[in-house]
């Protein structure tokens, strides 16, 4: 029997996916939570094989929680609206078991969580295709200056951290914000965040 915790802060969603999921033969849904932060503390207490889990949740997001969920006998499947390549990245990183989109038939959902029990990694077509149209342009040496842009650090305390001349930083500004196609800083820290690009 495959042992399910369920995350998802939308109570109608998380019921509907729970009552769908135990009609299952071979799969049983031991625990339901509304936040990353109660999905832990339920994966330790109950030792689930998977937790299913929404993103944007209070108190601690899906990803959050996966974060802290590496390194765990607990696998991870994301269960989300949004096909944001910048939550793909992240949720990679966090070395997720699945990362399937809400609008998937519940057999689709059930076969991906049987697959992701073979120890194989299961993500929907559609989040392989935005991430793969957003491959980041920017070079190694521009996303450490954007990381030290968005710790609030001026051109001149870059130009001394990386021991380059403040000229030289000011250029490698103006090439992020023509690369990314902003027109401030702000824009491109933003944009940045949101595509998953930086470290």
């Amino acid at each position: 029997m495959i042992r399910i915790v369920l995350a998802e802060d939308q109570n109608l969603l998380r019921g509907a996916l729970a009552a769908l999921l135990d009609l299952e033969d071979d799969i049983t849904v031991v625990g339901q939570v509304s936040n990353g932060a109660e999905a832990l503390e339920l994966v330790d207490k109950m030792a689930p094989d998977i937790c299913l889990m929404d993103i944007e949740m209070p108190v601690m997001t899906g990803l959050e929680a996966a974060e802290n969920l590496i390194g765990t006998s607990c696998k991870v499947a994301i269960l989300t609206t949004f096909a944001r390549p910048g939550y793909f990245e992240r949720a990679k990183k966090a070395k997720v078991s699945g990362y399937l989109l809400k609008d998937s038939s519940s057999e689709t959902l059930a076969q991906s969580i049987r697959q992701i029990m073979t120890g194989k990694r299961i993500y929907s077509p559609e989040l392989i295709d935005v991430a793969f149209e957003a491959s980041n342009p920017l070079t190694v040496r521009e996303i450490e200056i954007l990381q030290l842009l968005t710790e609030g650090k001026t051109t001149k305390a870059i130009a001394k951290e990386l021991h380059l001349t403040n000229g030289t930083v000011r250029n490698y500004v103006s090439i992020i914000l023509d690369k990314l196609d902003v027109d401030n800083r702000i824009e491109a820290i933003s944009k940045a965040e949101e595509k998953g690009w930086l470290k």
